[in-house]
C-alpha cells in the first residue's frame, strides 16, 4: 500500500515539473496544462465522499487493487493523450484513484494491524507519501529532459502494475461488513467532535497551503535564493518531512489530540518567523526543515484520530476527511494567492498564520467533546 501511495503521490503532481512541454506537444497554454491538476482533485473529492455507498459490500481488496488498476490506465492514457480531451479524461481516472484509495487507507490500515499498531502503520503508509512528494517534481523534470513529458508519465504505469501485484499477493480477503450510504458521510458530522475535528482538518490544510504554495516566490523575492538553493531548500522540506512521518507512531500512541493541538501551533510560529527573518538564507533553511518535519506527518495524526473516533464508520469518515483535505487545499491555495498578489507575502503567511491557530483551537475543542461525549 505504501508504494501505491508513492507512485498515487507521484502521478499527481508530475505535472508540476512537465507544464510547459506538455503545453508545447498539445498545442494549450500553461493554464489549460495546469488544469489537469485541477481535474484530479475535483474528482478524488467526488469520488471520495460516494465511494463506500457505491462499492457497497464488494470485498475491499476487490476495490483496492480495481483503483490500483485504474491508476496503472490513468497513467497509460495520460502518456499517449493525443489532445486535451484524453489528458483530462486520464488525470479524472487518477482523480477517482486519488479519492478512493485515500478513503479506505485508514479502514484497511485498521483491518491489517492491532489497535496499537495503527499508528506506525499509517506512518509507514504516509512515508510513501512523504517520499513521492519530495522526488516526483525534480524526477518528472529530469526525465522529461531525457525521455520526454510522456515517457514521464509512462514510468508510473510498470510502478503501479508492480504495486497491484504485490497487493494481490499480499492483502487478506476484506468483505464489507457493512453498507454505507452517502447520508452516512453527512451524517457523521452531526456528532460533535467529528464535526470539531473536520473543522480542524479544513483549516490546518487551508492554513498549511496558503504559504507552502506561494514559497517558491517568496524564497526568490525575499530570501534572495538562486534556483540550486531553491531546490536544495525544498530538499530539505521533503526529507524532515519523511522523517517526521516516520517518527511521529510512538508519539501519538502517548497523547493523539496533543500531537494534533501542538503540530498546528508550532507551525503558525513558524510562518511568523519566516515573516521576521525571511532573508537571512541559514534560518530560513531551519525553519523550512522544522515545518516539513512538523507538518508533513499531520495525516498521520489525524487518521490515527479517525481510526479511534469512528472505529465503525472508518470508511465513511475516510471520505469525509480527504474531501475536506482537498477541499482545503484548494481554497488555501486560492486564498493565499489572492492576498500574495494583492498584498504580498506578509498578508499571506498572516493569514496563515491565523488559520494554523484556529485549527489548534478547534482540535482542542474535538479533546473536550470527546471527553464530555463519547462516539
Amino acid at each position: 500500500m505504501s508504494l501505491c501511495v508513492f507512485v498515487l503521490i507521484a502521478s499527481e503532481f508530475m505535472p508540476v515539473s512537465l507544464l510547459t512541454p506538455i503545453a508545447t506537444d498539445l498545442i494549450l497554454t500553461e493554464g489549460q496544462a495546469g488544469q489537469a491538476i485541477s481535474v484530479s482533485g475535483i474528482f478524488a473529492v467526488l469520488t471520495s465522499l460516494f465511494i463506500a455507498s457505491a462499492t457497497g459490500r464488494l470485498d475491499r481488496k476487490v476495490v483496492l487493487l480495481s483503483l490500483t488498476g485504474l491508476m496503472a490506465l490513468s497513467g497509460a492514457v495520460v502518456a499517449f493523450a493525443p489532445d486535451y480531451a484524453t489528458l483530462m479524461i486520464g488525470r479524472a481516472l487518477l482523480g477517482v484513484t486519488i479519492g478512493g484509495f485515500w478513503s479506505m487507507s485508514t479502514a484497511t490500515v485498521m483491518r491489517l494491524v492491532p489497535e496499537v499498531s495503527v499508528p506506525r502503520a499509517l506512518a509507514i503508509l504516509n512515508g510513501g507519501n512523504a517520499l513521492a512528494a519530495t522526488i516526483a517534481a525534480p524526477l518528472g523534470s529530469f526525465l522529461g529532459a531525457f525521455i520526454g513529458w510522456r515517457g514521464a508519465f509512462f514510468c508510473v504505469v510498470p510502478l503501479a502494475v508492480l504495486a497491484l501485484c504485490w497487493q494481490l499477493m499480499s492483502l487478506p480477503a476484506m468483505r464489507s461488513e457493512r453498507r454505507s450510504g452517502t447520508g452516512t458521510v453527512f451524517r457523521l458530522l452531526g456528532r460533535p467532535k467529528v464535526a470539531f475535528g473536520m473543522a480542524a482538518i479544513l483549516f490546518l490544510f487551508m492554513g498549511q497551503f496558503a504559504l507552502f504554495t506561494y514559497l517558491r516566490p517568496f524564497l526568490e523575492t525575499v530570501t534572495g535564493v538562486d534556483v540550486s538553493t531553491l531546490s536544495l531548500l525544498l530538499l530539505v522540506v521533503g526529507v524532515t518531512g519523511f522523517a517526521g512521518t516516520m517518527l511521529i507512531g510512538p508519539v501519538l500512541n502517548r497523547s493523539v489530540y496533543g500531537v494534533l493541538i501542538v503540530i498546528p501551533l508550532l507551525m503558525a510560529g513558524i510562518a511568523v518567523a519566516l515573516v521576521a527573518f525571511g532573508g537571512w538564507v541559514a534560518g530560513t533553511a531551519l525553519l523550512l526543515g522544522a515545518w516539513g518535519l512538523i507538518g508533513t506527518p499531520a495525516p498521520v495524526g489525524w487518521g490515527t484520530w479517525l481510526s479511534r473516533t469512528l472505529p465503525a464508520d472508518a470508511e465513511a469518515g475516510g471520505g469525509l476527511m480527504v474531501a475536506t483535505i482537498q477541499f482545503a487545499i484548494t481554497l488555501g491555495a486560492t486564498v493565499g494567492g489572492t492576498l500574495f498578489d494583492l498584498s504580498g507575502y506578509q498578508a499571506t503567511f498572516g493569514v496563515s498564520t491565523v488559520l494554523l491557530v484556529m485549527a489548534a483551537l478547534l482540535a482542542f475543542g474535538a479533546s473536550r467533546t470527546d471527553r464530555l461525549q463519547p462516539a
